[in-house]
């Protein structure tokens, strides 16, 4: 019989006649380890809410939940927030930048020490975005700052001291940790203002 497994992140177990059928995790430990985790999450609502994720391998390949090829581009491989996030495919999630909305992403790569010191360029540039959601990347050096801007075309803008800014906001997807960074607010702000700076 090809009973559920439990909906804990990382656990395989499968739910036996000594689970409720309501039950969604195989044990407390279980069912609080995955509360824990979905708190610590701070993921805002204005990117959970589109059906816009993907899941993406340790390369930075789409992925579909369901272990295919996705794109960035094709609506029809993009999952909601939830399905993205309880799938094990790949290594992590990402969010799909789309011209349907104002969303923008800058990234900031390289720019973060181990003891979580900010390099000086990294920093005006985060202080300069305001009180908009901002997270650590997955390699831990970098950052990812989301917010609303009016932008055309995503670049890369190198800048004097030998560093670079990315900026996108069509036609790309962000890997996402959750992660905040220090005490950012899980919601965007418009940084239209910022990204007309980026240039």
């Amino acid at each position: 019989m090809n009973t559920p497994t439990c909906a804990h992140a990382g656990c395989d177990e499968r739910l036996g006649a000594r689970h409720s059928h309501r039950a969604r995790f195989c044990s407390t430990r279980c069912r609080v380890a995955a509360h824990r985790a979905a708190k610590a999450d701070a993921t805002p609502l204005e990117l959970t809410t589109h059906a816009r994720w993907i899941r993406r391998s340790s390369t930075k390949v789409p992925l579909t939940v369901g272990a295919r090829p996705a794109s960035s581009t094709d609506p029809r491989t993009w999952s909601a927030y939830a399905e993205a996030k309880a799938s094990t495919v790949g290594v992590g999630i990402g969010f799909v930048l789309s011209d349907v909305d104002d969303i923008v992403c800058i990234d900031l790569d390289h720019c973060l020490s181990p003891d979580g010191t900010l390099a000086p360029w990294a920093a005006d540039i985060v202080s300069r975005a305001g009180a908009t959601y901002v997270e650590i990347s997955p390699s831990g050096d970098g950052l990812h700052i989301f917010g609303y801007a009016s932008v055309r075309q995503g670049r890369r803008i190198r800048r004097a001291g030998g560093y670079a800014v990315e900026l996108y906001s069509d036609g790309r997807y962000i890997a996402m940790t959750g992660n905040r960074f220090r005490n950012a607010p899980s919601s965007l702000l418009n940084i239209n203002a910022l990204t007309e700076t980026l240039v």
